[in-house]
């Protein structure tokens, strides 16, 4: 691990590498120091290979574990008798950078995926972004959250504020303790459901579309009458939904919009028990 310090930036960086030797998974730590740990800070993760989890608990330094994941081993490629195929040592750099309570931890490996698991101090907020082989998971979250993947799932649970999710290949779960009141959401994907679990006093307008899918809920939705609906029963006491267009509504006589979108899949608008 490397570690330099200068006019209040902080930058560390490990390597993770991929040895002849060892085809494992290599693992490594890192801790970041908050510039001021009595003022709100924003961590952004972006990777382009792996999955990222972040939770929260009672310290006050965000501390990183990074796990590369174990290299695929390939049979040796003859090309003339007694010549081999030589392949270079692949290493795996993750960077961690702190500036006045700003973190952004990236990596740029593209042929070896490598998994976050973060604990971080509550009072933050949160960008998080993945591209291939892994989902994002965040757990008892208090704050701002922009979460991006392509091809893995989005699943957060216990979270209090607000969130803006999109991925392409993948379930968008999430449930909330609580919202912002003053904040509108967010949640898309192409190919995969959508199910968010909502605070039963939530006051919001929802805009809903599922292409090729249905909407579900258990709230009692004040649906907008100039839009063209077809209301059928359902099994366990929610309603579906079928519709052309964007249903439009209000829960609990309105409030921030809150869009929910996919084509491949169905949406569930939950009321938690």
């Amino acid at each position: 691990m490397k570690t330099i310090k200068t006019a209040g930036l902080l930058l560390l960086s490990i390597i993770l590498m991929n040895r002849a030797v060892a085809q494992s998974e290599a693992k490594d730590q890192i801790t970041v120091p908050l510039t001021d740990p009595t003022k709100p800070y924003s961590l952004t993760v972006k990777l382009i290979n792996g999955s990222i989890k972040v939770a929260s608990y009672a310290g006050k330094e965000i501390v990183i574990e990074a796990q590369a994941a174990a290299g695929k081993k390939e049979e040796s490629k003859t090309n003339a008798e007694g010549m081999k195929r030589i392949v270079a040592d692949n290493g795996l750099e993750l960077t961690a950078e702190e500036n006045n309570n700003k973190i952004i931890v990236h990596s740029d490996s593209w042929k070896r995926a490598v998994n976050l698991t973060l604990k971080v101090p509550q009072g933050g907020n949160f960008k998080l972004h993945t591209i291939n082989n892994g989902d994002i998971t965040v757990d008892n979250i208090n704050g701002e959250m922009e979460v991006n993947n392509v091809n893995g799932a989005i699943k957060l649970s216990n979270i209090s504020g607000s969130v803006v999710a999109n991925t392409v290949n993948g379930n968008i779960i999430t449930s909330f303790k609580s919202v912002d009141a003053k904040a509108p959401m967010a949640f898309t994907t192409l190919n995969g459901n959508v199910d968010i679990t909502f605070p039963a006093t939530i006051k919001t307008n929802v805009k809903l579309k599922s292409d090729r899918g249905e909407i579900l809920s258990d709230f009692d939705i004040d649906i907008d009458k100039t839009q063209p609906k077809t209301n059928t029963a359902s099994e366990k006491g929610m309603y579906k939904i079928k519709i052309e267009d964007w249903i439009y509504g209000k829960i609990n006589g309105g409030g921030p919009e809150i869009m929910m979108k996919n084509m491949h899949g169905n949406i569930y608008l939950r009321k938690a028990k």
